[in-house]
C-alpha cells in the first residue's frame, strides 16, 4: 500500500506540469528530436521512481528535501514570471540576493503554489516506501545522480539549453551544477591594479554618473516632441546641457548593464574587462577623488547588480535610504547630492536610482497624478522593484493604464529630480553624464506578454535609454560639441567609462586602447544591446541592433508613431 502511494503522488506531481510537456511536444513536432525528448523524459522519471525507494531514510528525505526545494525555485519563477528558467536566467537569480526578501514579500502566493505542488514530491520521494522492487539496492541511490548526470551532460554539449519541459525539480540542481563547473574552471584571473598613466589633475571637482532605473529614451522630452517633462529639455541657469539623445544600452537587464558601466566591459571583451580590470571606485581613488555610492533600490546594507563586498571596500560613502519611503528615495538621493556638491570635496558620486522599474502602480505622489486613468494605487507603496502582477492580464487596457502611471513616474523621479538638482545644487564644478540602465517594452505596438525587459527576443525599446552630461558653465572639461552632430542618437553605454576615465586625467590613447572611445570623440558604435550577457558554456553574446526607424513614441494623444 505504502508503494502505491508513493507512485500516486509522484504521477500525480510529474501530471501538474503537463501544460510544459504538451508545449515542448508541439514545439518539436514528430522526428528524431522528439523521440530524444520522450527518452531522456522517460530516463529521468524512472530515476525518480528509484530514488524514491532508497532504503536509508536519511539519504532519501535528503533526496526529498532536495528535488522539493529545486521544484519550489523553478515553479515558483515560472509563476511570478510567466516565463520559462534559462540558464542565463538561474545564473541571474543566484546573484540577484539582494531581491530576496522582496520576492517573498509580494510573491508569497506564488510561493505557496508552488510549496504545495512540491509536498507531492517531498512525501512521494521521502514516506518510508514498501517492498522493495526486485532491482539492485545500489541502483536506487545511484540512479538520481545518474539522472542528474546526463542532464548536465545535455545542458554542457547545448550552452545551457535543453532541460525545457523535463521533469522540474532537475533542473535548477543542473544549473547549480553547472554555474559551479563554472567557478572552478572559468576563473580569468585576479583583479588588477589601476596601471593606466594619468597626465592630468581630474577635469572637475565633481564627476557624477546617474544610473536611473527602466526610463525609456523614448519616453523623455529631450528625444519626444510629446515626451514627459524632464526639466532636461530647457535652459538652465549656470549649466551646460549637452543630449547625445537615444543610446543603446549595455544590455536589457539591470545588472549586466550597472556592472559593465562600473567596470568598463566593451561588447568585445566584456566578460575579463568586468572580472578582472579595475573598478571605476580604484580609478577614481587613484586620481585623488573620495567614493560616495547612492543606492535607492536597497537597504539594510544589501548589495544588488553583482556589487560584492570586496568592490565595496573601495567606496567611501555608501548610502542608502533605509527609512525613507520608496516613492520618496530619489527626493533623497538628489538631496544628499546637492549637500556632496557643496561640500567643496573632489569626489566621484554614483547613483543607482529608483526611476520607474515595475510596479509603476504608486512611484509618485498624487500631485503628480498627470496622465490619467492610471493603474490603481495603494498596494506597492513599499516595493521598489518586485511586485505581483495580480490584476494586470496584459491587454491593451492594462497597457494604457501601466503607461500613464509609467508616464506619472517620470515626472516625479526624472522630472522633479532634475527640477531640485537645478534648483538647490552647485554644478558650477561638476560634471553629471545621466542615462538609465535599460529601456522598457510599454507594448505600444500591442504585442502579447507582461514583462517590460530582460525578454531574451526583446523589442528594440528595451535598448533605448537617455544619454546627456550636464556641467557647470565656463567649466572646461571635454569638447562635447565637436563630434555632438555625429555622436547624437549614435552613442552607447560603452562610451561612458572612458568618458568618466577622460574626466579623470587618464591618459585619453592608453583609455581608448582599452575601454573605447569616449563621448567627446566620434565613437562610430553599432548600437546594439546584449540580450545574452550571461553566455555561458560555448554560447555566445546575443548583440541586437536598434533601427530608430522603428522605434515608436507616444504621441501627443498618448497613442503611437514612429522615429523618423
Amino acid at each position: 500500500m505504502r508503494g502505491c502511494i508513493k507512485i500516486v503522488l509522484l504521477l500525480g506531481y510529474l501530471a501538474s506540469f503537463h501544460g510544459l510537456y504538451a508545449e515542448r511536444i508541439t514545439a518539436l513536432g514528430v522526428g528524431l528530436p522528439l523521440f530524444l525528448y520522450v527518452g531522456v523524459f522517460g530516463v529521468l522519471a524512472v530515476a525518480l521512481l528509484l530514488g524514491a525507494w532508497i532504503r536509508p531514510s536519511p539519504l532519501r528525505w535528503m533526496l526529498a528535501l532536495l528535488f522539493a526545494l529545486s521544484s519550489v525555485f523553478i515553479d515558483a519563477y515560472t509563476r511570478i514570471t510567466d516565463s520559462y528558467m534559462t540558464y542565463s536566467a538561474f545564473v541571474s537569480m543566484v546573484y540577484a540576493g539582494g531581491f530576496v526578501q522582496e520576492a517573498l514579500q509580494q510573491y508569497h502566493h506564488a510561493i505557496a503554489l508552488a510549496m504545495a505542488k512540491a509536498g507531492l514530491l517531498l512525501l512521494g520521494v521521502g514516506l518510508r516506501p514498501g517492498p522493495a522492487p526486485r532491482l539492485p539496492g545500489w541502483l536506487s541511490i545511484a540512479s538520481p545522480v545518474l539522472a542528474l548526470a546526463l542532464l548536465v551532460a545535455i545542458l554542457f554539449i547545448r550552452a545551457g539549453e535543453g532541460a525545457r519541459g523535463l521533469p522540474v525539480m532537475y533542473t535548477p540542481l543542473a544549473y547549480l551544477s553547472l554555474m559551479g563547473y563554472e567557478a572552478v574552471h572559468d576563473s580569468v584571473g585576479p583583479r588588477q591594479p589601476v596601471s593606466l598613466a594619468r597626465p592630468t589633475a581630474p577635469l572637475a571637482r565633481d564627476i557624477v554618473l546617474v544610473i536611473d532605473e527602466s526610463i525609456a529614451g523614448n519616453y523623455l522630452d529631450i528625444n519626444t516632441p510629446a515626451g514627459v517633462d524632464s526639466h532636461l529639455n530647457r535652459a538652465q541657469p549656470g549649466v551646460d546641457i549637452i543630449n547625445f539623445g537615444y543610446a543603446a544600452s549595455v544590455a536589457n537587464c539591470s545588472a549586466d548593464t550597472n556592472v559593465t558601466l562600473r567596470y568598463g566591459g566593451t561588447r568585445e571583451d566584456y566578460l575579463r574587462i568586468n572580472s578582472t580590470q579595475p573598478s571605476i571606485w580604484q580609478y577614481a581613488k587613484a586620481a585623488g577623488l573620495g567614493t560616495v555610492y547612492i543606492d535607492g533600490q536597497r537597504t539594510g546594507g544589501h548589495l544588488q547588480n553583482l556589487m560584492t563586498e570586496t568592490e565595496k571596500r573601495d567606496i567611501d560613502q555608501f548610502i542608502q535610504f533605509d527609512d525613507t519611503p520608496v516613492v520618496q528615495r530619489d527626493m533623497a538621493a538628489v538631496a544628499r547630492l546637492v549637500t556632496l556638491l557643496a561640500d567643496g570635496k573632489p569626489q566621484l558620486i554614483v547613483i543607482n536610482k529608483v526611476g520607474a522599474h515595475f510596479p509603476v502602480h504608486d512611484k509618485y505622489p498624487d500631485d503628480f497624478m498627470t496622465y490619467r486613468p492610471a493603474l490603481p494605487r495603494g498596494r506597492f507603496t513599499d516595493v521598489t522593484d518586485i511586485g505581483t502582477r495580480d490584476g494586470f492580464d496584459g491587454r491593451p487596457q492594462d497597457w494604457l493604464l501601466y503607461r500613464n502611471s509609467y508616464r506619472n513616474s517620470l515626472q516625479w523621479n526624472v522630472g522633479e529630480f532634475f527640477r531640485r538638482l537645478f534648483a538647490e545644487g552647485d554644478l558650477s564644478q561638476a560634471v553629471v553624464i545621466y542615462t538609465s540602465d535599460h529601456g522598457q517594452d510599454l507594448h505600444e505596438r500591442g504585442n502579447p506578454g507582461l514583462n517590460t525587459h530582460c525578454d531574451s527576443d526583446p523589442v528594440a525599446e528595451e535598448g533605448l535609454v537617455p544619454l546627456l552630461v550636464i556641467q557647470g558653465q565656463g567649466l572646461k572639461t571635454l569638447d562635447w560639441q565637436t563630434h555632438l552632430a555625429h555622436n547624437r542618437n549614435a552613442s552607447s553605454h560603452y562610451n561612458i567609462f572612458p568618458t568618466l576615465l577622460g574626466l579623470m586625467g587618464y591618459d585619453r590613447a592608453g583609455v581608448a586602447t582599452v575601454y573605447g572611445k569616449a563621448l567627446d570623440q566620434v565613437t562610430d558604435d553599432p548600437f546594439t544591446f546584449n540580450v545574452r550577457f550571461n553566455a555561458r558554456l560555448g554560447a555566445k553574446p546575443d548583440f541586437r541592433h536598434i533601427d530608430l526607424g522603428q522605434v515608436v513614441t507616444p504621441g501627443p494623444d498618448q497613442g503611437v508613431t514612429a522615429v523618423r
